[in-house]
């Protein structure tokens, strides 16, 4: 009887010899040889560019209305396309998870973070992305594109975070050729946790955005001369605009005195603009104030010029990262790259951020205990003059402005029941596909769709397997039919959101959610304290006729409620969403003293 072994070995040889073209003689007279042929893209294929932006609200910068100038991104909108109703998963790292794999951030392991006290040992919830997912780099790399990432990554493992790996979960091993930047979820923007492909490096004390724009330009000019045809993928995802909110010199002050109205006059003034340019529904209105947000007016002199003075550093920090992509649009325009390039911009992988608290944070850790109204006060005023610098730790901005940067929306990150957490601009750039420059597109869609959509673009078909691993379905839907079909009807019509207790599902128009209301305060978790969890209940809303959530249905239509229960039900158990994990679960690990471990719990 034969091995084993040797008939594996048989086997697999047969296996080799049915794809091996060439002959294989007892010398080389009677053999012909045979090369595998390179793989390329098509002759001129697009360079391809994914934008994302941090903890930008919809109604931030002046691309959507806001009061905070972006000329580049404008310049991308007004020569490509904005997409009004565009949904992120409320927080990053589900967020990023699923942008990159076209999937749920759940199903791909990301339920909560790649941290070890935000993971746990189940299928949806360990923080590692399997390889049957694989990511846009893997599959671009593998039809002739070379792909770079610059910026946050933010779906790395703790224990995978350091110069000995292991790698597996490092943008190197998922596709990216060359990476510059930060694995966590944030870092200092002068002293960054830095890495360059798989090795930790020492940052050259300038701001973070100059350096990953540089190194991004560094990537694509060398490339270009090595093979001037070849086409690049390119994730650009700045730290930007995530605490700590921090400008180089010449920027910091460039807002000052511009936000001395307030948060109110804001939201007012952005609305009112929104609805010129044709953003909202004609029957819009502006939701009331959050009650936890005292009226601008109500202030002192001195809140209001701390507050104001958080609001300038935030805006000018956004424009700054509106700068640093210019430099990387100008350098596409001079190598003649830019009318060849697909550009999406995502402002934000989520709502505008809660976690700088009610009176805004200067360098005070998240873990901190929280001071009294008065002592949080008197502490950032007598350190007002750090905000924005490059000795401010925890700079964030306080709750009435992540409000004001939302509207037309209620809440904000965190929040995957509310628009204000999901709800997010989307910008498609593509000089040789869109023909109808500076159009909106209404469809709903979601982050994950903007894999499929990039694949259809570049002819590109989803890869059954992936270095011999076979792969997941994709769940996104591609946007392609829109490009230069605005009445189009959406085609990704069923979603479900889950962050820590908050959660939603959505459906043809309709949408349940439920507001989760942690009993206990962390500054992880929210502004301000919450102790009755008795008055948690479930939403309904038909987001057809009233898109920002204000006129809640759920005891006039009980039977639909039910049924989007269900769903959500329904979704959560297909995408490995169950146990759910709640920030009060968090918050007793915490409490504790308590972390996740992270050995590999659970295979797909």
């Amino acid at each position: 009887m034969m091995p084993a072994f040797v008939f594996l070995f048989l086997k697999t040889n047969a296996q080799q010899d049915q794809s091996y073209k060439g002959f294989v003689g007892k010398t080389l007279a009677d053999s012909k040889e045979y090369w595998i042929p390179p793989v390329t893209a098509p002759k001129g294929a697009p360079n391809v560019i994914w934008i994302l932006l941090d903890d930008v609200g919809f109604g931030a910068s002046s691309s959507f209305g806001g009061l905070i100038n972006t000329p580049t991104i404008d310049s991308l909108a007004n020569n490509g396309l904005r997409y009004t109703n565009f949904h992120t998963t409320a927080i990053c790292a589900p967020t990023r998870s699923a942008l990159l794999t076209g999937r749920n951030s759940s199903y791909v392991h990301m339920a909560g973070f790649a941290h070890k006290l935000l993971a746990a040992g189940f299928p949806g919830w360990d923080g590692k992305i399997p390889s049957s997912d694989g990511t846009i780099a893997e599959i671009l790399k593998a039809n002739g594109y070379n792909t770079f990432a610059v910026g946050k990554y933010g779906v790395t493992p703790d224990e995978e975070d350091n110069d000995a790996g292991p790698f597996d979960h490092w943008p190197n091993e998922k596709g990216f050729e060359h990476f510059f930047g930060f694995l966590g979820s944030q870092t200092d923007q002068y002293k960054p946790d830095l890495a360059e492909d798989e090795s930790k490096v020492t940052p050259d004390g300038r701001h973070l955005s100059e350096q990953i724009t540089d190194k991004a330009i560094f990537y694509i000019d060398r490339q270009k001369k090595a093979a001037p045809d070849k086409p690049f993928f390119l994730y650009y995802a700045p730290g930007a605009t995530h605490a700590p909110h921090q400008v180089p010199d010449a920027w910091r002050d460039m807002y000052k005195g511009k936000f001395d109205e307030g948060w109110d006059a804001y939201r007012e003034k952005v609305f009112a603009n929104q609805k010129k340019i044709d953003l909202l529904p004609a029957y819009a209105q502006l939701p009331d104030r959050n009650s936890n947000i005292k009226a601008w007016n109500t202030l002192s002199a001195d809140e209001k010029k701390l507050y104001a003075r958080f609001m300038e550093v935030y805006a000018a920090y956004l424009s700054y990262t509106d700068y640093e992509i210019k430099r990387l649009i100008d350098e596409l325009k001079k190598t003649n790259q830019l009318d060849n390039t697909i550009i999406f911009v995502m402002l934000g992988d989520n709502g505008a951020s809660k976690e700088g608290t009610l009176y805004g944070d200067v360098d005070r850790s998240l873990f901190s205990k929280p001071l009294s109204e008065d002592d949080n006060i008197k502490y950032n005023l007598s350190n007002i003059d750090k905000i924005g610098t490059p000795a401010g730790v925890e700079v964030n901005y306080p709750l009435g402005w992540a409000q004001a940067c939302n509207t037309p929306f209620k809440y904000w990150k965190q929040d995957a029941n509310s628009e204000g957490g999901t709800h997010n601009p989307l910008i498609i750039f593509y000089p040789k596909g869109i023909t109808g420059k500076g159009g909106l597109r209404n469809q709903y869609s979601h982050v994950t769709d903007i894999l499929p959509t990039t694949l259809e673009l570049l002819g590109i078909k989803a890869p059954d397997s992936i270095k011999g691993i076979k792969q997941d379905p994709i769940w996104g839907t591609s946007l392609a039919f829109s490009l230069n079909n605005a009445s189009g009807p959406s085609k990704h019509n069923v979603q479900y959101y889950y962050i820590f207790g908050s959660r939603s599902v959505y459906k043809d128009g309709w949408k349940a959610a439920y507001a989760f209301q942690p009993s206990v305060h962390n500054m992880l978790t929210s502004s301000y304290s919450v102790t009755d969890t008795t008055n948690n209940e479930w939403q309904l809303y038909n987001m057809n006729e009233d898109f920002n959530e204000r006129i809640d249905l759920a005891k006039k239509y009980p039977e639909k409620l039910k049924e989007l229960k269900a769903l959500f039900d329904q979704l959560a158990t297909q995408n490995k969403l169950y146990p759910l994990i709640t920030w009060d679960d968090v918050n007793e690990k915490i409490k504790k003293g308590v972390t996740v471990p992270h050995a590999t719990p659970a295979s797909k």
